[in-house]
This record gives structure tokens, C-alpha cells and sequence, in this order.
């Protein structure tokens, strides 16, 4: 792993109860080039028993409850953060929770399109714009932009690509998932116009089509394969990339 993740004081990953953020969170934990606090959030840390050893076995792991479907989680998970990250700030924010409804034309329901909405695209934003305050305190104390200094990462996906829906990328029918992640990679975006100054990069980040619950066991990489290369693409992030939308081979995607 590159050394640009010792720089990296502190990394918050969302969904970090299995699949790409439990991967994320064991592969920087066991690096010798890692952030010295990796703060793993997700909504029932109880039930992972790999991130419970993890906080038990790896310093500077710390496991913190946080929905990001609710407020009042989110509210009370910022001041545990607070509480670790201190002085420092928050140098990395990973926005990796998401779900997944698939839905065709003929089964999608106002109910899936909303749900998909709330949970892929609003909570990202305002999971953001509670940690901004640490961000920013992080993006004080350097310079430049990338991971070493205050860094937003929207866990995207190709399939929100409009461009891509077409041709062959329309073959996967899912009008919940596929607009939520369109509608993240807006906020990424917008984000991206308001946190410029401030020297925050913003940036959206499909991981490929992955074998876990979500992806299913038909997808082309493992989640090991997948983070790897993530975290190798995150570490190599800079001005040019900000704003930007890549995937998981530091190829730049259409949006």
C-alpha cells in the first residue's frame, strides 16, 4: 500500500459491517503504511464479528455505531468521532453504505425509488455535512488536496453513469439504484463547487462489479481485488481529481 496512507491521520468508513467497507477497513488496518485512527462505522457493529476482532486485535481501529439513515445516529456517532479524532480533525471520509434494489419497470414502486433515494444519495450528503466540521479542521492543518488532507469519497457506481446507460450498460434494469447513484454523483459534484476552497477533495468512486451481497456471485472481482486497487487509486488522488468520477482502475468514467 502506498505511504500516502501514513499521511492519512484519521479515514471514517460508513457500511463497514461486511462487503467493500469491511475489506477497506481490514486492508488498512493491517498495512504498515496506514492511517494511525481508522474509525469503522456501521449500523449494527454488533453483528460482524470480523470488525469486532479487528477493534480488539489492530490499534488505532475504533468501531462506532452510526445509521446513516437516521439522525439522531448520525448526531450521536459525530460526537463519538469527535471525542477520538480530538484536534486533529478528520482527514478521510469514506461514504460506502448503500443498498440495493432492483427493480424493472414493471416491479419498481414509488416505495423502492425513495428508499433507494434516502439511503444512497441524502445520507451521504448530510453524513458529510455532519463530519464537515472535522474535515475542515483536517484541511487547516495542510496543504494541497488528496487523502494527506481532508478527502469526501462518494462510493459510486458505473451504473449511474447516464452516458453508460445505453447500449450494453442498459442491460442491468434497476431504476431505484441506478438513480440514487446518478442523483450521489450530483452531490459529489456539488459538493465538489462548494469545498474547493476550503481544500477538501471531493470525488466519486465506482469499486467494479463486486462478489458480495450486494453484487452478487456472478461479478467479475473479488472484494479483495476490488479494494485493493481502490485504496492504490485513493492514495494517488490530487487537484485534477477533484470533482472527478473513477473507477476502481483509476480510469476517469463518463458521467
Amino acid at each position: 500500500m502506498s505511504v500516502t496512507w501514513a499521511k492519512c491521520k484519521s479515514v471514517l468508513i460508513t457500511g463497514s459491517s461486511r462487503g467493500i467497507g469491511l475489506q477497506i477497513v481490514k486492508e488498512l488496518a493491517k498495512s504498515n503504511s496506514r492511517p494511525a485512527t481508522i474509525i469503522a462505522t456501521a449500523r449494527n457493529p454488533s453483528g460482524s464479528p470480523d470488525l469486532q476482532e479487528l477493534s480488539k486485535t489492530c490499534p488505532g481501529v475504533h468501531v462506532v455505531t452510526l445509521d446513516v439513515d437516521s439522525e439522531q445516529s448520525v448526531s450521536s456517532a459525530l460526537q463519538e468521532v469527535t471525542t477520538i479524532v480530538g484536534n486533529e480533525g478528520l482527514t478521510c471520509l469514506i461514504n460506502n453504505a448503500a443498498i440495493g434494489i432492483t427493480k424493472d419497470l414493471n416491479s419498481v414502486t414509488p416505495e423502492a425509488m425513495m428508499k433507494s433515494f434516502q439511503v444512497n444519495t441524502v445520507a451521504p450528503l448530510f453524513v458529510t455535512k455532519a463530519f464537515l466540521p472535522l474535515l475542515r479542521t483536517a484541511a487547516a492543518r495542510s496543504s494541497g488536496m488528496g487523502i494527506h488532507r481532508a478527502a469526501i469519497i462518494n462510493v459510486s457506481s458505473i451504473l449511474g453513469s447516464i452516458t453508460n446507460n445505453w447500449d450494453e450498460g442498459a442491460n442491468f434494469k434497476s431504476y431505484a439504484y441506478r438513480t440514487s447513484k446518478a442523483a450521489l454523483n450530483m452531490v459529489t459534484r456539488c459538493l465538489a463547487a462548494d469545498l474547493g476552497s476550503d481544500g477538501i477533495l471531493c470525488m466519486s468512486l465506482h469499486p467494479g462489479w463486486v462478489r458480495t451481497d450486494m453484487g452478487g456471485p456472478m461479478a467479475y472481482l473479488s472484494v479483495e481485488e476490488s479494494v485493493s486497487a481502490l485504496l492504490s487509486v485513493l492514495s494517488d488522488l490530487s487537484e485534477k481529481d477533484h470533482g472527478g468520477f473513477k473507477d476502481y482502475r483509476g480510469d476517469v468514467l463518463p458521467w
